[in-house]
């Protein structure tokens, strides 16, 4: 079997349920996107998602504070009010 290298790329084969497969061609076509870059996009955005310092210092403060506000989910019109 012989390996092409563009760009970095490696040509990799991957056994995926069928199913998903056709999920993903979908998508694909939704986005006007080839099925290699969309799920080559997806992957990425998995591997490569860090927080940047703002959501970081958020986060951190968010699991700090005593101070947090209590949404009423029992009543969705007034949860929406309040947004």
């Amino acid at each position: 079997m012989r390996t092409t290298t563009l760009n970095n790329r490696k040509l990799t084969a991957f056994r995926l349920n069928e199913n998903l497969i056709e999920r993903l061609k979908v998508q694909a076509k939704k986005e006007n996107r080839s099925l290699n870059n969309f799920v080559e996009s997806a992957l990425m955005r998995i591997v490569y998602r860090k927080p940047n310092a703002t959501t970081l210092a958020a986060i951190k403060d968010a699991q700090e504070s005593d101070d947090l506000e209590n949404l009423d989910l029992e009543n969705l019109e007034t949860f929406i009010a309040s947004l």
